[in-house]
């Protein structure tokens, strides 16, 4: 297999222009030119020749090259049409990788798993647009796609929302979803100069290791998350305010008071004071006052 030859940013200005690439402002088209960092994500994301890698918008597929040498197998997943030319150049040789022109979030993930990797987990590897993170990540974990880990270059800002715990700031339903599906942990930052165009915030790479099993134990995994939603949409406002006004939620006062004060809390409390642990508990509360209701 050949070496990689993207990665610095000669080799990518000479294949934009010989291409005459324009980038897309919609896309949020930013691609990686330090081969430092390429390295780093191939490694955090412990690639072998075992693994199938889903990689979410190559660009001109400079990561593709260094996911080819290192897995047995990439799908690398591509919504601008005009870079399907630029990937069939640069991957070339590359016999191991597929690319699929569509929008990621219209792919069937899971059915590309089991019809190409067995159903066996897989990795995914990606430089994630900032505006379309939250979904995509989101809808790998919420669809149950066979996975083992996630490796992505996101927004500095997003990337520590993920990992912070209650009482933060940044803290928030992504937060919760994330560390019920995952371990993450901030495998580097990656200051803007590592990419062309420079984006103008701080980038981070993150590593989600999937939890085998949830580290809570919850009834009805999308009531507890219709409540986290509901907890964080107002967020100056108390929990028992939150759950009351969503749309999403049919739960009386009383139901919603009794259910805080069930897990230990004061019905003034905010939805940013409480912990995982707390949200599932308070979930199986009302989970059981609905049960108790409908049978009446």
């Amino acid at each position: 297999m050949k070496e990689p030859t993207l990665g610095n940013p000669q080799n990518t200005i000479a294949v934009l222009q010989k291409y005459n690439f324009s980038f897309q402002k919609k896309f949020g088209q930013n691609f990686l030119i330090d081969t430092h960092v390429l390295d780093k994500i191939i490694r955090s994301a412990e690639i072998t020749k075992e693994d199938m890698v889903v990689e979410i918008g190559p660009g001109i597929g400079t990561m593709t090259q260094y996911l080819a040498c290192a897995a047995g197998k990439v799908a690398a997943i591509e919504i601008d049409k005009a870079l399907i030319p630029i990937l069939e150049d640069t991957l070339e040789g590359y016999e191991n990788v597929q690319v699929i022109n569509d929008d990621v979030l219209k792919v069937d993930i899971a059915k590309l798993a089991k019809e190409e990797n067995g159903g066996r987990p897989i990795k995914v590897v990606a430089n994630l647009p900032y505006y379309i993170t939250t979904p995509i990540i989101m809808g790998l974990f919420e669809n149950h796609v066979p996975l083992k880990s996630i490796t992505v270059m996101v927004q500095k800002e997003v990337a520590d929302r993920m990992q912070v715990g209650p009482g933060t700031k940044d803290y928030g339903a992504l937060s919760l979803a994330v560390q019920y599906y995952a371990k993450p942990y901030i495998v580097a930052n990656v200051p803007p100069n590592c990419f062309m165009p420079r984006p103008k915030v701080g980038s981070a790479v993150i590593r989600l290791e999937r939890y085998d099993e949830p580290p809570v134990q919850v009834e009805d995994e999308k009531l507890m998350f219709r409540i986290i939603r509901a907890s964080f949409n107002q967020r100056r406002k108390t929990l028992a305010n939150g759950l009351k006004n969503s749309p999403e939620l049919q739960f009386s006062k009383e139901e919603i008071e009794k259910a805080i004060e069930g897990i230990g809390k004061s019905v003034s409390v905010r939805g940013e004071a409480l912990t995982l642990e707390e949200f599932a508990a308070l979930s199986n509360l009302l989970y059981e006052s609905e049960r108790m209701r409908t049978k009446e």
